[in-house]
């Protein structure tokens, strides 16, 4: 395992932040133009959409599928409650870099939106099979030379699952959880302010949807996690453990973990990391969830959901360029 670090010194306000990014914005001279363009693909109930970031020219270039993370998380990396465009900028900087890329809304999300399946016919797998049609895409081009799957947050998961279906140069795994969802569900229920007679029927209806079965038994208060319209998602969605999963992919990997992240702990990605010794991990100083530079505490760190003008964390798109220039350096056969 190699271990690197990128440090920076800590921004302690945001007015800190804003005065950074506009400094680096200034000095960024990028060796490759670009250009980007909307595509889509079949999926089935409706059209599934992307957004494709090519540099300028006819060579075949490095491409890499962004997957986004859990919820209405769009193509970009937004949501409603935040505008941050993490995933925009990763695309952009990638293709400074010379690196081609695919970002894509999620069915039932963004300009994807009408793709929706009814609640109760979606399961993880739908996700995984769409990444898988998207690569499929992607290998028809004709600038794609080698293929990389690049997942954030859940989306580390979805790409974890199709890199065991679809071969690829390399996985890029960023904020990706190392535990099950379950565990996941359970840390962050126990750690709320939820009344102890709630805490103990969560983890009720946890241990029946880890069983496979169903249960239409949900408090009010829990509707919004366990409303028997999801349950079938959940089962299908908690029958995989992301450290077991890893460990079969064959592909090299990456592993990029923010020193900052509230939301997937250092213990995550040491799973995955033991899960594949082989494995590159990078740690990202003050990086957090959105993959932006943050202060440590909570509400400076939060805010910068919404600050699409902050730039990405320094170090992280030069860690997964180098990454995917290290495996395009190797024989094809290898």
């Amino acid at each position: 395992m190699q271990l690197c670090v990128a440090r920076m010194e800590r921004p302690q306000t945001l007015k800190s932040l804003a005065l950074i990014a506009g400094f680096l914005m200034a000095l960024a001279q990028p060796a490759f133009s670009w250009n980007e363009s909307e595509v889509e693909i079949k999926g089935g109930l409706a059209t599934l959409h992307g957004t494709m970031t090519l540099p300028d020219g006819d060579a075949p270039v490095d491409m890499a599928l962004i997957l986004p993370g859990s919820g209405p998380t769009d193509r970009d990396g937004n949501f409603p409650e935040g505008q941050n465009d993490s995933l925009k900028l990763l695309a952009h900087d990638l293709a400074d870099e010379g690196i081609g890329s695919l970002r894509i809304d999620k069915r039932g999300v963004g300009a994807s939106y009408a793709a929706a399946p009814d609640e109760n016919d979606l399961r993880a797998e739908t996700f995984v099979e769409d990444a898988l049609n998207w690569l499929r895409f992607l290998e028809e081009q004709d600038r794609t030379s080698r293929l990389f799957l690049v997942g954030h947050s859940e989306g580390a998961l979805v790409a974890t699952l199709a890199a065991l279906e679809h071969d690829v140069s390399g996985l890029v795994l960023i904020a990706g959880t190392g535990r099950p969802a379950p565990d996941l569900i359970r840390e962050q229920v126990e750690g709320s302010a939820m009344p102890p007679e709630l805490k103990a029927r969560s983890d009720e209806l946890l241990e029946t949807l880890k069983r496979g079965e169903t249960d239409e038994n949900v408090p009010r208060e829990l509707g919004p996690l366990y409303r028997p319209g999801v349950q079938p998602y959940l089962i299908s969605w908690f029958r995989h453990d992301p450290a077991k999963e890893l460990a079969r992919v064959q592909a090299p990997v990456l592993l990029v973990q923010g020193t900052n992240d509230l939301q997937i702990r250092p213990t995550d990605t040491t799973l995955l990391s033991q899960a594949r010794p082989d494995a590159t991990l990078i740690t990202i100083e003050a990086m957090n969830h959105v993959l932006k530079p943050a202060p440590s505490t909570r509400a400076e760190n939060i805010a910068l959901y919404s600050r699409p003008d902050i730039p990405l964390a320094p170090g992280l798109v030069r860690a997964i360029a180098s990454f995917i220039s290290d495996m395009t350096k190797k024989p094809a056969s290898e």
